[in-house]
Protein backbone atom coordinates (compact mmCIF):
# COMPACT_ATOMS: atom_id res chain seq x y z
CA UNK A 1 0.00 0.00 0.00
CA UNK A 2 1.31 3.42 -1.35
CA UNK A 3 0.99 6.61 0.64
CA UNK A 4 -1.59 7.40 -1.61
CA UNK A 5 -3.59 4.61 -1.20
CA UNK A 6 -3.63 3.50 2.44
CA UNK A 7 -6.71 1.55 3.73
CA UNK A 8 -6.61 1.43 7.08
CA UNK A 9 -8.60 -1.96 7.00
CA UNK A 10 -6.39 -3.83 4.44
CA UNK A 11 -3.76 -2.17 6.98
CA UNK A 12 -5.48 -3.98 9.91
CA UNK A 13 -6.14 -7.47 7.79
CA UNK A 14 -2.68 -7.81 6.94
CA UNK A 15 -1.34 -6.50 10.48
CA UNK A 16 -3.51 -10.00 11.68
CA UNK A 17 -2.25 -11.83 9.41
CA UNK A 18 1.37 -10.59 10.26
CA UNK A 19 0.51 -11.42 13.80
CA UNK A 20 -0.26 -14.82 13.31
CA UNK A 21 2.96 -15.71 11.35
CA UNK A 22 5.10 -14.26 13.93
CA UNK A 23 3.45 -15.82 16.58
CA UNK A 24 4.82 -19.22 15.30
CA UNK A 25 7.76 -17.83 15.50
CA UNK A 26 7.44 -17.01 18.66
CA UNK A 27 6.57 -19.77 19.96
CA UNK A 28 9.39 -21.23 18.09
CA UNK A 29 11.85 -18.81 19.48
CA UNK A 30 10.87 -20.13 22.72
CA UNK A 31 11.31 -23.66 22.21
CA UNK A 32 15.05 -22.86 21.33
CA UNK A 33 15.51 -19.88 23.85
CA UNK A 34 12.82 -21.18 26.96
CA UNK A 35 12.16 -17.78 28.25
CA UNK A 36 10.91 -19.52 31.79
CA UNK A 37 12.40 -22.27 34.30
CA UNK A 38 10.05 -25.60 33.94
CA UNK A 39 8.68 -24.72 37.59
CA UNK A 40 7.35 -20.61 36.40
CA UNK A 41 6.65 -22.40 32.85
CA UNK A 42 3.74 -24.38 35.41
CA UNK A 43 1.52 -21.62 35.28
CA UNK A 44 2.69 -19.47 32.26
CA UNK A 45 2.33 -15.64 32.02
CA UNK A 46 -1.03 -15.77 29.62
CA UNK A 47 -2.39 -19.02 31.82
CA UNK A 48 -1.76 -16.43 35.34
CA UNK A 49 -2.40 -13.21 33.45
CA UNK A 50 -6.37 -15.14 32.71
CA UNK A 51 -6.79 -15.98 36.37
CA UNK A 52 -5.85 -12.93 37.51
CA UNK A 53 -8.83 -12.19 35.22
CA UNK A 54 -11.21 -14.86 37.30
CA UNK A 55 -10.91 -17.89 34.75
CA UNK A 56 -10.77 -20.97 36.28
CA UNK A 57 -7.72 -23.31 35.97
CA UNK A 58 -9.63 -25.75 34.93
CA UNK A 59 -9.53 -23.81 31.53
CA UNK A 60 -6.51 -21.62 31.94
CA UNK A 61 -4.29 -24.65 32.18
CA UNK A 62 -7.04 -26.92 29.38
CA UNK A 63 -4.99 -28.61 26.87
CA UNK A 64 -5.38 -30.62 23.75
CA UNK A 65 -3.05 -33.66 22.84
CA UNK A 66 -1.49 -33.46 19.71
CA UNK A 67 1.46 -36.20 18.59
CA UNK A 68 1.82 -37.43 22.26
CA UNK A 69 1.94 -33.76 23.57
CA UNK A 70 -0.30 -31.72 25.95
CA UNK A 71 -0.96 -28.57 23.95
CA UNK A 72 -2.18 -25.47 26.45
CA UNK A 73 -5.23 -23.98 23.72
CA UNK A 74 -6.06 -21.42 25.96
CA UNK A 75 -2.46 -19.82 26.42
CA UNK A 76 -2.10 -19.69 22.52
CA UNK A 77 -5.62 -18.10 22.07
CA UNK A 78 -3.59 -15.19 24.14
CA UNK A 79 -0.49 -15.65 22.21
CA UNK A 80 -1.50 -15.17 19.17
CA UNK A 81 -4.40 -13.03 20.23
CA UNK A 82 -1.57 -10.58 21.42
CA UNK A 83 0.59 -10.87 18.32
CA UNK A 84 -1.92 -10.03 16.13
CA UNK A 85 -2.96 -7.41 17.74
CA UNK A 86 0.51 -5.66 17.82
CA UNK A 87 0.92 -6.57 14.19
CA UNK A 88 -2.03 -4.44 13.67
CA UNK A 89 -0.91 -1.70 15.98
CA UNK A 90 2.39 -1.79 13.81
CA UNK A 91 0.67 -2.17 10.51
CA UNK A 92 -1.49 0.72 11.11
CA UNK A 93 0.63 3.26 13.25
CA UNK A 94 3.91 2.82 11.43
CA UNK A 95 2.16 3.87 8.25
CA UNK A 96 1.51 7.25 10.23
CA UNK A 97 4.66 7.38 12.14
CA UNK A 98 7.46 5.41 10.22
CA UNK A 99 9.82 5.91 12.48
CA UNK A 100 8.63 2.92 13.85
CA UNK A 101 9.76 1.14 11.33
CA UNK A 102 13.74 2.48 12.50
CA UNK A 103 15.79 -1.53 12.50
CA UNK A 104 12.70 -3.13 10.42
CA UNK A 105 10.35 -3.67 13.47
CA UNK A 106 13.22 -4.25 16.01
CA UNK A 107 13.28 -1.27 17.79
CA UNK A 108 9.57 -0.99 17.74
CA UNK A 109 9.70 -4.91 19.53
CA UNK A 110 12.08 -3.52 22.27
CA UNK A 111 9.59 -1.20 23.16
CA UNK A 112 6.89 -3.39 23.64
CA UNK A 113 9.12 -6.28 25.43
CA UNK A 114 9.87 -3.11 27.74
CA UNK A 115 6.57 -1.87 28.18
CA UNK A 116 5.13 -5.16 28.81
CA UNK A 117 7.60 -7.74 30.55
CA UNK A 118 9.33 -4.83 32.25
CA UNK A 119 6.59 -2.67 33.25
CA UNK A 120 2.66 -3.98 32.67
CA UNK A 121 3.23 -7.36 33.39
CA UNK A 122 5.74 -6.92 36.89
CA UNK A 123 2.91 -4.19 37.86
CA UNK A 124 0.26 -6.16 38.08
CA UNK A 125 1.74 -9.18 39.37
CA UNK A 126 1.46 -11.38 36.43
CA UNK A 127 5.35 -12.39 36.49
CA UNK A 128 7.79 -11.72 39.36
CA UNK A 129 9.62 -8.09 39.72
CA UNK A 130 12.54 -7.46 37.06
CA UNK A 131 14.80 -8.01 39.59
CA UNK A 132 13.75 -11.23 40.34
CA UNK A 133 13.71 -12.81 36.67
CA UNK A 134 16.39 -14.71 35.18
CA UNK A 135 18.93 -13.13 32.91
CA UNK A 136 17.77 -15.78 30.71
CA UNK A 137 14.61 -14.68 30.73
CA UNK A 138 14.98 -11.26 30.23
CA UNK A 139 17.41 -12.45 27.25
CA UNK A 140 15.16 -14.95 25.25
CA UNK A 141 12.41 -12.21 25.75
CA UNK A 142 14.23 -9.53 24.75
CA UNK A 143 15.79 -11.42 21.41
CA UNK A 144 12.28 -13.10 21.00
CA UNK A 145 10.52 -10.02 20.75
CA UNK A 146 12.99 -8.22 17.89
CA UNK A 147 12.73 -11.32 16.05
CA UNK A 148 9.01 -11.25 16.53
CA UNK A 149 8.88 -8.16 15.22
CA UNK A 150 10.88 -8.12 12.49
CA UNK A 151 9.14 -11.32 11.07
CA UNK A 152 5.72 -8.86 11.55
CA UNK A 153 7.60 -5.86 9.45
CA UNK A 154 8.37 -8.05 6.90
CA UNK A 155 5.05 -9.89 6.61
CA UNK A 156 3.46 -6.45 6.68
CA UNK A 157 6.07 -5.19 4.08
CA UNK A 158 5.65 -8.19 1.65
CA UNK A 159 2.15 -8.45 2.18
CA UNK A 160 1.43 -4.60 1.56
CA UNK A 161 3.76 -4.34 -1.53
CA UNK A 162 1.63 -7.55 -3.09
CA UNK A 163 -1.67 -5.47 -2.32
CA UNK A 164 -0.67 -2.30 -4.02
CA UNK A 165 0.99 -4.39 -6.97
CA UNK A 166 -2.53 -5.83 -7.55
CA UNK A 167 -4.51 -2.25 -7.12
CA UNK A 168 -2.32 -1.10 -10.03
CA UNK A 169 -3.37 -3.58 -12.61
Amino acid sequence: MSKNNFDVKDALIIGGIAGIVSGFVKLGWENLLPPRTPEREKTNPPQRFMQQLGIPKKITHATYTYSGHQMPWASFIIHFGFSATFGMIYSVTSHYVPILKAGQGTFFGIGVWGATHLGMMPAMKTVPEVKDQPLEEHVSELLGHMAWMWVNHIVISELSHELSEKNKK
